[in-house]
């Protein structure tokens, strides 16, 4: 059995070199490619947590300094460390702990290395904390109160601010007569003085940006407040603060399952307005709603999308500020109380207004009978039924402009693009591998987002929860973005079993929660790479992201291929060289056994295609 490998040719002072395959990075790895696409990505290395479905690698960041990425383990309730100095190899080197009960829930680095994790106590209607710590050391530094359950936290481009998006979730219990929570704390967002060094703030550097003003505030009709029929109705309480950003002065949180989004002043610790977030028409957008007709069949129906935004990134172009949202969707549903119900259940009970003219049939599971629907929405008082129908989510991301204009939505991309892509399972599960399975429910889900910059253009990179995978836009022009790439880590011919790690490891990565984008200047090899956590399988995957305009810059040789794959004609020779002289590999392979990280660096900057031609 070989080793690493095996062999290494130097052709154009370029070092190609073909070690074994690295773990969790699937044999066939999916991808599909806008034509002459300008960005490639490719999973290059991965570390296991080794816990399924437990939340074990979440949320991620990179501390450049120090080469460490940072992973949010929910499940042990720690910030695990990873040397990420050869990205091919991340491993484990050290952890944080919330302590106690207690679980963290996202993480940020300053690039001093001043970290913060956001806690949320056993109780999650208790507030909070931000505790901190030296990423380059893994000393906590201390800790201060915040909202409850912090669910995400943000460092301002400037270092001066952390901002915490408290989501201020109710109790999981209701009263008797189940009308109303036992407990619900109030939604909030945390902004916190940050000192010039790496230390901790006191609590004087605390400041509560709520929502109390909008309770007597006019709000958009779109923008949800509810709950249990004795629920107290109030944006101050039911405002949930999910994910936050910022560029330059303004903050933006998403509301999720308000379908809204806050726009925070940073400096005044106050939030200006509440933004209704996109409504998707599905009678123009088509998707597939049936997981029972055994087909990827997009269609249109009399429904409406509510984007419910989960991720949020924002960013600078063409002088002006926007934000891109990845549009999960979420139902309310805790201690006995949901919003949730199927289409065929209003029809078949007759709660549909007569004159929203559904198709015949259309209640038929085979055609969009599961569709899961919010009964939150869309009720008209005086007719006594539902004058519109509204889905979660809108299985798209959308971008706005600085005053909350959607000036791009990706419409019906996610699922027309993993439609068509061999091997893989159209609207899968992230635990189910079953085709079609999640089509009445949120689609593909996309969940994750972040922003990057490579070369002269900017990208949006927007992680799918159920199916997996990672989409690529060009959103240099914002109102004109462009798909670049998608690609998937993922064997859909692997099931899943919690009990079995070692087989399920062999399906990849599945539930992309959280991504970190880490720009070229900051990577330790010369491609910026992206770093996602995968929830369901704990794992913690990067990716290189190569720049092939810069690539064919300084190549002239270089040509573009119609599926976005391009690479130097160096690299294709010295492959070449490698795949005829294989059969020497382990000979060589032990001579050059001191080059171990050259060699994994260069495969790791390898794309999937010519990987598995190695050995």
């Amino acid at each position: 059995m070989l080793k690493r490998i095996s062999l290494c040719v130097t052709s154009s002072l370029v070092l190609a070199c073909a070690p074994a395959a690295h773990a969790h990075i699937v044999d066939n790895v999916l991808e599909h490619s806008a034509p002459n696409a300008a960005l490639q990505l490719n999973p290059i290395g991965s570390h296991e947590s080794g816990v399924l479905g437990k939340s074990a690698a979440e949320i991620v960041a990179y501390h450049a300094a120090s080469q460490r990425i940072l992973t949010v383990n929910a499940r042990s309730g720690e910030v695990d460390i990873l040397d990420g100095s050869d990205p091919s190899h991340p491993h484990k080197i050290g952890a944080i702990s919330a302590g106690g009960d207690k679980e963290v829930n996202s993480v940020a680095v300053r690039p001093d290395g001043l970290a913060v994790a956001a806690v949320q106590q056993a109780d999650k209607t208790d507030n909070g904390e931000a505790l901190f710590f030296n990423a380059a050391t893994g000393e906590e530094l201390g800790r201060v109160g915040v909202g409850a359950l912090p669910d995400n936290v943000h460092l301002t481009a400037d270092g001066r601010h952390a901002l915490v998006a408290n989501e201020g979730e109710p109790s999981d219990a209701l009263n008797a007569e189940g009308t109303a929570y036992l407990k619900d704390p109030e939604g909030s967002v945390s902004v916190i003085s940050l000192p010039a060094g790496v230390a901790a703030p006191t609590l004087s550097d605390v400041h509560t940006a709520d929502f109390t003003a909008f309770d007597t505030a006019d709000l958009d009709p779109s923008i949800r407040v509810f709950g249990p029929s004795e629920h107290h109705n109030l944006p101050s309480r039911d405002f949930e603060p999910e994910y936050i950003s910022s560029v330059g002065g303004k903050a933006y949180a998403t509301l999720q399952e308000n379908n809204a989004i806050a726009v925070i002043d940073i400096e005044s610790a106050t939030v200006e307005k509440v933004l209704p977030a996109h409504i998707a028409d599905h009678s123009q957008v088509p998707l597939d709603p049936s997981n029972k007709d055994d087909a990827a069949e997009l269609r249109t129906i009399p429904v409406k999308g509510l984007s419910m935004p989960d991720s949020i990134g924002a960013f600078e172009a063409e002088g002006q500020t926007y934000f891109a949202t990845a549009n999960e969707g979420d139902a309310r549903d805790w201690g006995g109380y949901t919003d949730e119900v199927e289409l065929k259940d209003l029809v078949e009970d007759g709660k549909v207004c007569t004159d929203l003219e559904l198709p015949e049939g259309i209640e038929d599971k085979k055609f969009a009978g599961n569709l899961k629907l919010s009964n939150a929405s869309g009720w008209n008082e005086e007719k006594g039924c539902f004058d519109s129908l509204y889905s979660y989510g809108s299985r798209s991301f959308s971008i706005y402009d600085g005053e909350g204009n959607v000036v791009f939505d990706s419409g019906s991309d996610f699922e027309e693009i993993t439609k068509d892509i061999p091997g893989l399972n159209f609207n899968a599960d992230n635990e189910d591998p079953d085709f079609d399975d999640r089509s009445d429910n949120k689609g593909p889900e996309p969940e994750a987002l972040t922003i990057g910059k490579v070369g002269d253009h900017t990208y949006a990179f927007i992680g799918a929860e159920r199916v997996g995978g990672i989409f690529v836009y060009d959103v240099t022009t914002p109102a004109e973005a462009k798909f670049v790439t998608y690609v998937n880590n993922r064997d859909f011919s692997v099931g899943y079993d919690e009990d079995d790690v070692a087989a399920t490891t062999l399906a990849g990565d599945l539930g992309p929660e959280g991504l970190a984008f880490v720009p070229a200047a900051d990577s330790p090899i010369d491609d910026a790479l992206l770093i996602a956590g995968n929830e369901v399988s704990g794992t913690t995957t990067v990716f290189s992201v190569k720049d092939l305009l810069a690539d064919a810059a300084n190549s002239p040789s270089t040509s573009a291929k119609p599926n976005g794959s391009s690479h130097g004609s160096s690299i294709a020779a010295g492959v070449g060289i490698i795949a005829g002289l294989v059969g020497l590999g382990g000979l060589i392979g032990g001579a050059l056994g001191f080059l171990p990280k050259t060699v994994d660096g260069f495969y790791a900057l390898l794309p999937a295609q010519v990987r598995k031609l190695l050995p």
